[in-house]
């Protein structure tokens, strides 16, 4: 007989949230299923691979790569807020989480469900990898090491992937493909962990600008991505929504700056699809607009 979790014997210990599972737990779960096991190497091996290797490949042997500024005078309207980077940094564990709640809450049932996940996630990387292979990007980010938090992002990050960026990308392909999780295997909650999930990426998404990780050049060229990797799961009007939400419950930037902002972001993300359906490559818009950005 199959084990499952129906919805009515789903332990009344249970988070109230899925940011409150363990990410260590989570990680043993993952790493201790034999059924996970093998994507799960898979996927770190595409994260090292077309993340952190290609990157310090590009850093030590400067020239293969042309490197343009992706920086945009908008960004000047979000501050600098170092008390961000808790929330920046939360964007690893922030899938990881969902794998456990997964992977406990629903037992044997939530095993393809959480494999296809962790499979799909190593493809972000490599879809990413599709133009940073082609051109790499950076922007004007402050050192600062007051906090000790930046100080694995300036030691591990040489700031040379900035569009797409992959912390955008990962955090919308966590939120839809949990989304869509949830209401397959009929958890009777399915919406308000949704929500939780939706909230989450839109508050990292806000972090990468307001530590400076990323332009707001950085985040339609992300969403193109995703849409571009699921149309499925992250169609246009999805993308439309989760740019007017941005900044929506921050005071700063103020209403109007927030505005353009998000005026800005949606504008791009429309000519980016444009360009993209009369193109040969998914990659051409990017590309063609990364070579029109100042060198580096």
């Amino acid at each position: 007989m199959t084990e499952t979790t129906p919805v009515e014997q789903i332990p009344a210990a249970a988070p109230a949230k899925v940011a409150a599972e363990s990410v260590p737990m989570s990680f043993i779960r993952v790493l201790g299923s034999p059924y996970l096991r093998v994507t799960a190497l898979r996927c770190i091996a595409s994260i090292f691979k077309h993340f952190f290797l290609a990157q310090y490949r590009a850093a030590f042997l400067p020239g293969r790569i042309p490197v343009t500024r992706a920086d945009h005078p908008l960004d000047l309207k979000v501050p600098f807020w170092p008390c961000k980077v808790n929330i920046y940094l939360d964007f690893v564990a922030f899938w990881i989480r969902c794998l456990g709640f997964i992977l406990r809450v629903y037992g044997r049932r939530g095993l393809e469900p959480a494999r296809h996940f962790i499979e799909t996630m190593g493809q972000v990387y490599g879809k990413a990898a599709e133009v940073y292979r082609q051109h790499l990007s950076t922007t004007d980010r402050p050192f600062y090491i007051a906090h000790p938090r930046f100080l694995p992002i300036h030691g591990l990050d040489p700031h040379l992937m900035c569009i797409p960026s992959l912390h955008v990308m990962v955090v919308i392909r966590t939120y839809t493909a949990f989304r869509q999780i949830f209401e397959t295997l009929g958890r009777e909650d399915a919406a308000p962990k949704a929500e939780e999930l939706y909230w989450g990426a839109i508050a990292i998404t806000e972090a990468v600008l307001y530590i400076k990780q990323h332009s707001v050049n950085c985040l339609p060229a992300a969403m193109y991505s995703m849409t571009r990797f699921e149309a499925g799961l992250f169609p246009p009007e999805e993308a439309e929504r989760f740019t007017a939400d941005l900044f929506i419950n921050e005071e700063v930037p103020g209403k109007a700056d927030a505005e353009e902002i998000r005026r800005h972001i949606v504008t791009l993300y429309r000519r980016f699809l444009a360009e993209g359906e009369k193109a040969a490559d998914w990659t051409a818009p990017l590309l063609d607009f990364l070579k029109a950005l100042p060198p580096k």
